[in-house]
């Protein structure tokens, strides 16, 4: 077997249909960035939402619910009970401790760590078949811990990596060279 077909290789057949059961665990502002693209590309038939700050959980969640009207039809939930994620095929988990001003993100990893160690579990009872999509910092860090808590498969705990920083970088070089940002994002230069 080659290098390449070794690194190419299908892991798991892709997903024919779409739907299914998305959580988002965090309704900070990433985490509900997160939730309205779900719900504005129509890539789930029901969002669940956690947080553990129960009156902004429900306030975002009614901010989702109102919206609906636009949108096609799609069940919105929320609680800080995690039995609300059941049945997830993805859970993204955008919660964790806020960075303080002048910390570096390695002095996040103790503190989110515990957090996570209050978070995955509940995750993995609740949907023991979830592909989970990790988003809180330090990610790379964060992805490995939430894959050693979960016992779930290594290709079913995912991290968001480097996503920001490439799109960052194509806003550089699209203000830089001054071209359009449809063209930019068709071309398979990376």
């Amino acid at each position: 077997m080659s290098l390449v077909e070794k690194l190419m290789y299908e892991v798991e057949p892709a997903v024919r249909v779409s739907g299914g059961k998305v959580t988002v665990v965090g309704t900070g502002q990433v985490g509900m960035a997160c939730a309205f693209s779900i719900l504005t590309q129509n890539i789930a038939s029901e969002l669940a939402l956690v947080d553990v700050v129960a009156d902004k959980l429900k306030g975002e969640m009614m901010d989702l619910q109102h919206g609906l009207t636009f949108l096609k039809n799609v069940k919105v939930s929320a609680d800080t009970d995690y039995s609300v994620t059941a049945g997830s095929k993805i859970c993204i988990v955008t919660a964790g401790a806020r960075q303080r001003e002048g910390e570096s993100r390695l002095s996040l990893v103790q503190r989110n760590t515990d957090i996570f160690k209050g978070i995955i579990p509940k995750l993995v009872e609740h949907s023991p078949d979830t592909i989970l999509l990790i988003v809180s910092n330090p990610v790379d860090i964060l992805t490995y811990v939430a894959w050693k808590i979960s016992g779930l498969p290594k290709n079913r705990v995912i991290g968001s990596g480097t996503n920001l920083d490439s799109s960052r970088f194509r806003f550089f070089d699209v203000t830089t060279l001054k071209c359009c940002t449809v063209f930019l994002s068709r071309m398979d230069y990376w």
